[in-house]
């Protein structure tokens, strides 16, 4: 619960500042009657990922047990793919994000109409909407555990709603910038679990070679497939199920914080490792850099983080 609750919170926070900055800046111009447009747009937005998540949660039902897996691995693979891109493009586009996103509402306001207003809404909350969808959707198959996880999830969205309408009131102040610096540090890791998950999807579909293919190197004592380094590349890396229950709770903190499991294979231990040596690196110096005093122009304060707050546009 606590890491989807994260999840929501993070991703819901980024759409609900991305709405606050476009509302205030339509206020700000005069523009209340162009407000409708825009929430048609969020709204189907919302509906899209509603859809997706039901979908993937119903649809399933249908296939095989080989294509449910193959499925899920591949939709666990997007799912870090996008979460990825986002925490590096939300690093780059934190700074110039109002700017950005009020001059594509300029644009839609001049020369779009109707359709430009609610494409703008639409676009605004469709991407956090859709990853959110996704790596809620991963992380539930990698849990086992639904109602927990999505009550995480729909807890940490709400508390997102009520942050940002607190904020775009002024009742709150919130540091945006070292919020998504440590939730973002938290995806990363989260990232590496759903991909170490999806891998194991793959390799229980037969599609990439592990312990259920016949590239499995096997215990010539038992017969059964080996455990540690005897079992590299394709076999176990460790199995300590006997010590830590798969359904039991330390397991499932485990997997939701660092995206350990009690048995792992090669190729997940590998992947999760370099995942977090690579992007947790990358990630690192690129907060590093934002912490660099850079030469200005003037002496007119640099924006940061903190200007996507929606009190910033008003």
């Amino acid at each position: 619960m606590l890491a989807t609750f994260l999840i929501g919170l993070r991703e819901g926070l980024e759409a609900a500042l991305v709405v606050g900055i476009l509302v205030a800046y339509l206020r700000r111009l005069g523009r209340k009657d162009a407000l409708p447009k825009m929430w048609a747009g969020v709204g189907l937005a919302i509906a899209l990922a509603l859809g997706i998540g039901a979908v993937l949660t119903f649809g399933a039902y249908e296939l095989t047990f080989k294509a449910q897996e193959l499925i899920g691995g591949g939709l666990s693979l997007l799912a870090v793919a996008m979460v990825t891109w986002m925490i590096f493009w939300m690093q780059r586009a934190g700074r110039t994000m109002k700017a950005t996103l009020e001059g594509g509402l300029d644009r839609a306001l001049t020369v779009g109409g109707l359709w430009a207003l609610v494409a703008i809404g639409f676009v605004s909350v469709a991407r956090e909407g859709i990853e959110t969808t996704l790596l809620l959707w991963s992380m539930v198959q990698a849990f086992g555990d639904a109602p927990s996880a999505l009550l995480g999830a729909l807890l940490g969205l709400a508390a997102a709603v009520i942050i940002g309408w607190l904020i775009s009131r002024g009742a709150v102040k919130l540091d945006l910038r070292r919020f998504f610096a440590w939730t973002g540090g938290f995806l990363v890791i989260v990232a590496a679990g759903v991909l170490a998950y999806a891998l194991m999807d793959l390799q229980e579909a037969g599609a990439l070679p592990g312990p259920f293919t016949a590239a499995a190197p096997l215990d010539p004592t038992t017969g059964a497939v080996a455990i540690g380094w005897a079992a590299f590349p394709f076999g176990w890396a460790f199995d300590v199920s006997s010590a830590i229950a798969p359904s039991g709770p330390l397991a499932a903190v485990l997997q939701a914080t660092v995206g350990f499991m009690p048995a792992m294979t090669w190729l997940q231990v590998s992947a999760w490792t370099l995942y977090i040596l690579i992007v947790g690196s990358l990630y690192v110096r690129g907060l590093r850099s934002r912490r660099t005093p850079k030469p200005r122009a003037s002496a007119e304060p640099e924006s940061d983080t903190t200007s996507l707050s929606p009190q910033g546009a008003a």
